[in-house]
């Protein structure tokens, strides 16, 4: 019997769910198949555990079995994300080891192959065009700037966004670009959701017009009957909670069915993610010789703010990239005898970014901190636009690869317009910014580079861009094991929806 284990944060194992009992086999071919979500932001180990059942245990239901009753045979771990990604994941093939059991068996205890395949449900999508007629002013100025945000609504009664929709500037009556949700998403098309229009605020804080909750199915219906919704809010009599019925209403525009690629279908075909990484070298950062300062070098290996971030980032994505070789930059130090330069490589090599593997990016930021001087002014352009001209000429050799810049900063940028024009040009490319504000500056400039936070980005000569291209987010201490990790999480779950943005507005198939 084989039995298929998590491992958590903390090390210990939770148990995914045990096969069947193979008979008399030294070859066993067990038939059992077990669900686990996959989660392309975080690690998931995974242990496998092989046990010999003894004869007088093979009327027992598996799930009553103890082990200690059983002979441990051997166990293997591997990420899973190792075997998903694999081009011929039925061969995903691990040796067995003894694990934490001590034992006096052979070193050789055979083989174990795993078979990992997405549910169908993966592949299955909806593409819907939503619409609001009557819209309620909700500022001072009678302005209707509004967006919708799709949630999936959890067993608990919590809200998780699914996607959203752009902003709508002074429209009462808004009709959105059409977004794509599928199947896995959301569970079923019976599960409700919670489409929510919201005003748009400068300051962030963006006002609740009103809501809608339906199902698929439902939205299905609406589009189908060509009926609208009334949108509702929820006011509280009491201890009680009413629907105040509104008379804005939502309407569905376009509902369709399709089976569309996933990610793991393009990773599986052949495209590979390549991590970059820009750090901040500026004067504001503090001495790094200093203990107050965010380069400062613990000597008892504690990573800083800046380690953290990268490695938390790049341990994700380097399981993505079979050359492990990534372009790594900083920006705003002068380097010996020369000016400031805001786009330097870590490395000191004049002709060469790449370094290999995370190892490689932390030895050559420890070495630019010994080799440089911190300057400024904190500028962004130099570092994005370097890091398109790698992405564009991929694109141009037709290379199978997408680009994950992650730039950490302390600061406020100072040259706003050329990083917006740096990025609305990136957004034609297959590039992806994660910007990690370390240090307890305030950020506030910063998030309107953030589609999601932010006003709409516009480039010099009034273009936006093509698709949402960066995701900022401040990390008040990024050395907690708290929340920290949580928000580079965020960060990275993103990700996938932005790259199959790319893959659908360049109409590119998956190569599986």
């Amino acid at each position: 019997m084989a039995v298929v284990y998590a491992r958590r944060k903390d090390g210990t194992l939770e148990e995914i769910g045990r096969t069947e009992v193979v008979l008399n086999s030294l070859n066993p071919l067990w038939t059992a198949k077990f669900v686990v979500n996959y989660r392309f932001e975080v690690m998931q180990p995974m242990v496998f555990q092989v046990y010999d059942i003894g004869p007088e245990f093979h009327n027992t239901p598996v799930e009553m079995l103890k082990f200690d009753e059983q002979q441990f045979l051997g166990q293997a771990s591997c990420l899973l994300s190792e075997i998903v990604t694999k081009s011929t994941r039925s061969l995903f093939t691990l040796k067995l080891d003894h694990g934490e059991h001590r034992s006096t068996q052979p070193e050789k205890l055979g083989e174990l192959t795993v078979h990992a395949e997405e549910c169908a449900n993966s592949k299955v999508a909806f593409e819907m065009i939503f619409r609001c007629v009557d819209l309620e002013n909700k500022d001072f100025f009678s302005r209707s700037d509004s967006f919708l945000v799709i949630s999936k609504l959890t067993e608990s009664g919590m809200c998780i966004p699914i996607c959203k929709t752009e902003v709508r500037k002074n429209d009462h009556n808004p009709i959105w670009k059409p977004i794509v949700v599928n199947l896995q998403q959301v569970g079923s098309k019976e599960n409700p959701l919670s489409i929510d229009c919201y005003n748009f605020s400068n300051i962030g804080k963006h006002d609740l017009v009103g809501k809608a909750v339906k199902s698929l199915a439902q939205i299905e219906q609406l589009h189908h009957t060509q009926s609208g919704e009334h949108l509702f809010l929820l006011t509280a009599a009491g201890h009680e909670q009413h629907h105040k019925i509104l008379k804005g209403q939502l309407h569905v525009e376009k509902f369709s069915q399709c089976k569309s690629p996933t990610f793991l279908d393009y990773i599986v075909g052949g495209i590979e993610l390549n991590f970059m990484v820009a750090i901040d070298f500026t004067a504001s950062n503090g001495n790094p010789r200093l203990q107050d300062s965010l380069h400062y070098i613990d000597p008892s290996g504690r990573p800083n703010a800046y380690q953290r971030a990268v490695i938390e980032v790049g341990e994700v994505l380097q399981l993505y990239d079979s050359s492990k070789r990534f372009p790594a930059w900083g920006f705003g130090a002068r380097p010996i005898d020369g000016p400031v330069s805001h786009c330097f490589n870590l490395s000191g090599s004049t002709h060469h970014c790449e370094v290999e593997g995370i190892h490689g990016i932390m030895s050559a930021y420890m070495g630019a901190l010994r080799n440089v001087s911190l300057a400024g002014p904190t500028l962004f352009g130099p570092v994005i636009t370097t890091a398109s001209q790698i992405a564009s000429q991929s694109l141009s050799h037709n290379q199978q690869k997408y680009y994950v810049l992650l730039i950490v900063t302390d600061g406020v940028i100072t040259d706003l317009q050329e990083t917006k024009d740096a990025l609305v040009n990136a957004s034609d490319l297959p590039l992806s910014i994660l910007i990690v504000g370390v240090g307890g500056a305030d950020f506030k400039e910063m998030e309107v580079l953030d589609a999601d936070k932010g006003e709409r980005l516009e480039n010099s000569t009034g273009r936006v861009p093509t698709r949402n291209v960066v995701q900022f987010a401040p990390l008040q201490d990024v050395q907690s094991d708290g929340d920290g990790v949580t928000v580079i999480q965020s960060l990275l779950a993103e990700l996938p929806g932005q790259f199959m943005s790319y893959m659908r507005t360049r109409d590119i198939g998956s190569l599986g």
